[in-house]
């Protein structure tokens, strides 16, 4: 399959497609050695510096690798997830047990590492939480989720946070959808409560083990809550 000159804008994305295509359809098979940048420049009809961005992201995307002094090699004929896309595939329920490891911890570090803002923070949240039991299941669940966003900020581990962050979207899904299936609100459209005041209250209290075991009791109600 022959290269093609490009469109004018955008240079760079256009090589990459181009190249990548050229691997994810066999033109170049792992093991393969790629034409040299000079060669990649003319076929493309761009100069050096885009074919070296267009190589820097297929890099990134583990396709191809340079190598010191012997050029670039196909290492891989299909692109390797990304973390968020690979969160966005998974079933709800391998991200729930993900869930459970990360916010039993962070609720153990913050019950330690908590300030008095940390705890104002997230009483607010619990406040908003029980607002929201008066809208519907999407703002509940937002209110939710905004409410253990608190407490594992107050855990004060960016890469704890960052977790949170990155699984959040299929979690909201997850539990938007649980709430529409098994009508739970309907019986009690503030569910589980009681086990958020009894959250805040080990956090505030300094009560490590007890903030952890609540948060644990709490993941494994049918509600994720």
């Amino acid at each position: 399959m022959p290269l093609g000159a490009l469109r004018p804008s955008p240079l760079v994305e256009q090589a990459t497609e181009q190249l990548r295509a050229q691997i994810t359809g066999g033109h170049w098979p792992v093991g393969t050695r790629l034409p040299g940048e000079t060669t990649l420049a003319k076929e493309l009809g761009v100069g050096r510096s885009t074919v070296r961005e267009a190589l820097r992201a297929l890099a990134g995307a583990g396709l191809v690798q340079p190598r010191q002094g012997a050029g670039v090699f196909v290492i891989a004929t299909e692109p390797a997830e990304d973390w968020p896309t690979r969160l966005r595939r998974a079933a709800v329920t391998d991200v729930y047990e993900v869930r459970m490891a990360v916010e039993v911890h962070a609720a153990r570090l913050a019950a330690r590492r908590r300030t008095p803002e940390d705890v104002a923070a997230i009483e607010l949240a619990l406040e908003g939480r029980r607002t929201a039991s008066s809208g519907d299941d999407a703002a509940f669940v937002d209110a939710d989720i905004a409410f253990h966003a608190a407490v594992v900020a107050a855990a004060h581990n960016p890469v704890l946070t960052d977790l949170f962050t990155e699984f959040t979207p299929v979690l909201r899904t997850g539990l938007v959808e649980l709430l529409a299936l098994t009508g739970l609100r309907t019986r009690d459209p503030n569910t589980a409560d009681a086990a958020h005041e009894a959250l805040v209250r080990a956090v505030a209290d300094g009560d490590a083990e007890g903030a952890a075991e609540v948060l644990r009791a709490e993941l494994e109600d049918p509600f994720a809550g």
